[in-house]
């Protein structure tokens, strides 16, 4: 292993590779900050030139542009309130409610350097137990996906701000939103009267776009559009994440750890992984009470899991060939032009490849963090843009985002009517995050429900008959049972805490 880690590192460690690292990295910032282009989009994008490439060069510049495009896009969510991906909508409350406070920095910094420590750990799991990992990840059933997802709709509904039923009525409107299309038992059209646009379902991109985009901006038009948003200074950038780190280091090692674990679960990844991390998060803090508000410690926990499940994604990519996201199985393709065959055995046959792919991804994330406090600096000035001319920007932005998704005016219609609904939503007070959740995830927990009752033949008992499955089940129930019995509890602290004070 130390001969193959030295022939990999030498292979990186030339003018040709480092200057592909450095230029995907300037590209996934550039491309990863406008609204409605993903991590996905940007790495698709970037495919025809891998052709020309050599195969460390490629597959460098591939992992560069993922890891700096999913953090550039928490920028338009922590200045615009729209999330880059499905995992950054778990905390672009908490980074908006920092720049409406006038501390944007803050929430891009925390986003900074998360991206960074949890990309590096990431990768650093990667290499270590890849193969223990990958085995794990195998044993994943339909029965342990459902509740994967279930867990995940429940910590959106557990952190979420206001009451629990207001939340798990958002979640409803997000699993029914996710129901529209064909039928995945019976091939039948479901909801979609008659329009083909809608055969596919609703995409998630325009109803992020949308519901977080669309909505602040009738939001803040019918607030009045002569109020600004203030800027102010945090001193050092750097020595405010040097802080960062020191004050949240274990929040920091925790979700990377659990990052790269989900993440290296197919079909799971960074979205269920931000979301339980920042429910994790807010349940061991020492002050709860400030979730929602624009507090850090949310954004470090969620944008660490994010992260390093980028790197987790690639684990069964590499030793199995299964896609861990959209992502990896464009990686996939680009390995195996390459000549790289993922298997099991793929350290013994191209060990100094696979090597050099992880040493690529940990300096393209150390290159991120010089570039990424050039961009913060750079995008603080966005605010000093009056409203009555950002607000059209934003809306210029967000039909041109939902519009690239798959090049038809029907997703521009999906943004605009999502936009509408989520601005009655806030309106009266039910949160908008655990619906985009119950989008992007409702198919999910759909197809493997049916997969595992047609497996069970009807019996829900089979939903428990594995280990892991048996564990994620108790699990979740048990939270199903305290989110139902929390209103209860609290009415009876308030009836106790109202006599205390009478007599």
């Amino acid at each position: 292993m130390p001969e193959t880690l030295a022939v990999a590192l030498t292979s990186v460690l030339t003018a040709e590779v480092m200057l592909t690292i450095f230029l995907a990295a300037l590209y996934g910032l550039f491309v990863g900050s406008v609204p409605g282009l993903t991590a996905t989009m940007s790495v698709a994008l970037l495919v025809p030139i891998t052709f020309f490439l050599d195969p460390v060069p490629a597959v460098a510049a591939i992992v560069t542009t993922t890891a700096t495009a999913i953090f550039a896009g928490d920028i338009p969510g922590a200045l615009l309130r729209i999330p880059g991906t499905p995992a950054s909508a778990a905390y672009v409350d908490e980074a908006f409610a920092l720049t409406q406070k006038g501390e944007s920095e803050k929430g891009l910094g925390a986003s900074l350097v998360t991206a960074v420590i949890g990309g590096v750990i990431g990768v650093l799991l990667l290499t270590l137990f890849a193969n223990q990992l990958a085995s794990v990840a195998v044993r994943f059933s339909s029965m342990e996906y459902f509740w994967l997802g279930c867990l995940g709709l429940t910590s959106a509904v557990a952190v979420a701000g206001g009451s629990v039923v207001r939340s798990a009525l958002s979640l409803l409107i997000g699993l029914m939103i996710s129901t529209v299309g064909i039928d995945i038992a019976t091939g039948h059209p479901r909801f979609t009267f008659g329009a083909i646009d809608l055969l596919d379902g609703v995409s998630f991109i325009p109803a992020m776009i949308g519901m977080f985009a669309l909505s602040q901006v009738l939001r803040t038009v019918t607030q009045g559009l002569q109020s600004e948003t203030t800027v102010s200074k945090i001193g050092s950038l750097t020595r405010y994440l040097w802080t960062t780190v020191r004050r949240f280091w274990v929040n920091i090692l925790r979700s990377s750890l659990l990052g790269n674990v989900l993440g290296a679960l197919p079909g799971a990844g960074a979205d269920i992984a931000a979301w339980i991390a920042y429910s994790l998060s807010k349940r061991f803090s020492k002050t709860p009470q400030k979730y929602g508000k624009g507090y850090e410690e949310g954004i470090v926990d969620a944008g660490s899991a994010n992260n390093s499940a980028v790197a987790g994604a690639w684990i069964p990519a590499l030793v199995f060939g299964i896609p861990g996201d959209s992502v990896t199985a464009i990686g996939i393709g680009v390995l195996m032009l390459k000549g790289i065959t993922p298997s099991p055995r793929v350290f013994q046959t191209d060990g100094d490849l696979v090597y050099a792919i992880f040493i690529a991804f940990i300096i393209a994330n150390i290159v991120m963090l010089p570039l990424g406090l050039m961009v913060i600096r750079l995008a603080r000035h966005v605010l000093t843009i009056p409203r009555r001319i950002l607000m059209p920007l934003i809306l210029v932005f967000s039909i041109l985002g939902a519009y690239a998704v798959d090049n038809t005016t029907f997703s521009i219609w999906v943004m605009l009517v999502l936009g509408l609904l989520a601005y009655f939503m806030e309106s009266n007070g039910i949160p908008i995050a655990p619906a985009i959740l119950g989008i992007v995830l409702g198919k999910v927990i759909e197809k493997n429900f049916l997969i595992t009752m047609i497996k069970t033949q009807g019996d829900l008992l089979g939903f428990f008959e594995r280990p892991i499955a048996a564990g994620l089940g108790a699990v979740t129930v048990a939270l199903w049972i305290y989110l139902l019995l929390k209103p209860l509890l609290k009415r009876q602290t308030s009836k106790e805490d109202a006599k205390t004070m009478h007599k």
